[in-house]
C-alpha cells in the first residue's frame, strides 16, 4: 500500500488502484474510495492549489468532454450531469460534500496523487472532502472543492511513526528540485525503483518540508532502513 511522499510510476499507480486512471476524478473505486489526480506544474490543465502548509487542498472540477465540432470546453460551465442527465464526476463529488454538510454521510475519503513530471507520480496521501461550490472564472463556472487531510490515514488504521512523519505535502517546487537534484535515483544506492521522498530531519523532529536540503529521494529498502532516525 502506497505511504505518503511514495513516488510511482503512472502504472503503478494504476495497478495499486486497480484500475486504468484515464481520468483526473475517480469516485468510489477500489475499496470504496476516490481517487483525484491533480497537478501544480506550469501549463497545468487546471487551477490546483495547496494551502495550510499542505492540511488543505483546494482542487478544481473537470471540464466537459470536447465533441467534435462543438464548442472548446474551457469556454463553458463545467457540467454537473452528462447530457443523458447522469451526474458527472464533478455531480458525483460535488453531492457527497453536499450530503456532509448537512450530516447526512461521513465525509468521503480521497486519495490523492500529484504529477511531478511525465510518468512520474507521487502519492500525497489521504484526504476527507469536506466542500464543494462553484464560482465564476475568466467567464465561466467552475468547480471548487475543498479537501482536509486526514491525519489518522483512515479511520481505522492509527498512523505509525514513519506515517506521522510525513503528513505535511512537500510543495511541488520542492519536489521538482529533488527529483533533478538526485536525478531520480536513491540517494544511498542508485535505484530508482520504489522511491520515497524523505524528510532528512523527520517533520515529527522539526525536519521543514519547505526546503529541498531536507528532502531526498530514498529507495523502499533504505527508507525503511532509516525509518525514523536522524542521520
Amino acid at each position: 500500500m502506497a505511504q505518503p511522499g511514495d513516488v510511482l510510476s503512472f502504472l503503478d499507480m494504476c495497478q495499486e488502484e486497480g484500475g486504468n486512471l484515464q481520468r483526473g476524478m475517480n469516485y468510489h473505486l477500489r475499496g470504496g474510495l476516490s481517487v483525484i489526480l491533480m497537478s501544480l506544474r506550469p501549463g497545468a490543465p487546471y487551477n490546483d492549489q495547496i494551502a495550510d502548509k499542505g492540511n488543505v487542498l483546494i482542487y478544481e472540477g473537470h471540464d466537459a468532454v470536447r465533441v467534435q465540432g462543438g464548442s472548446d470546453p474551457k469556454t463553458i460551465d463545467q457540467p454537473m450531469r452528462t447530457a443523458g442527465g447522469t451526474l458527472t464526476q464533478n455531480g458525483q463529488f460535488f453531492y457527497a460534500a453536499v450530503d456532509f454538510n448537512h450530516g447526512r454521510s461521513e465525509a468521503e475519503l480521497v486519495k490523492v496523487y500529484e504529477k511531478i513530471k511525465d510518468g512520474i507520480w507521487v502519492y500525497n496521501g489521504l484526504f476527507r472532502l469536506v466542500d464543494a461550490w462553484k464560482e465564476k472564472y475568466q467567464g465561466r463556472y467552475v468547480f471548487k472543492f475543498r479537501l482536509e487531510l486526514n491525519e489518522a490515514n483512515g479511520a481505522a488504521n492509527k498512523p505509525t511513526s514513519r506515517e506521522i512523519e510525513h503528513v505535511r505535502i512537500i510543495p511541488t517546487a520542492i519536489k521538482i528540485e529533488v527529483w533533478r537534484r538526485d536525478e531520480g535515483r536513491c540517494v544511498v544506492c542508485g535505484s530508482q525503483d520504489n522511491l520515497h521522498f524523505d524528510h532528512i530531519i523527520p517533520y515529527s523532529k522539526g525536519g521543514s518540508s519547505l526546503i529541498a536540503s531536507n528532502i531526498q529521494l530514498l529507495c523502499a529498502r533504505h527508507n525503511l532502513a532509516k525509518s525514523d532516525n536522524i542521520e
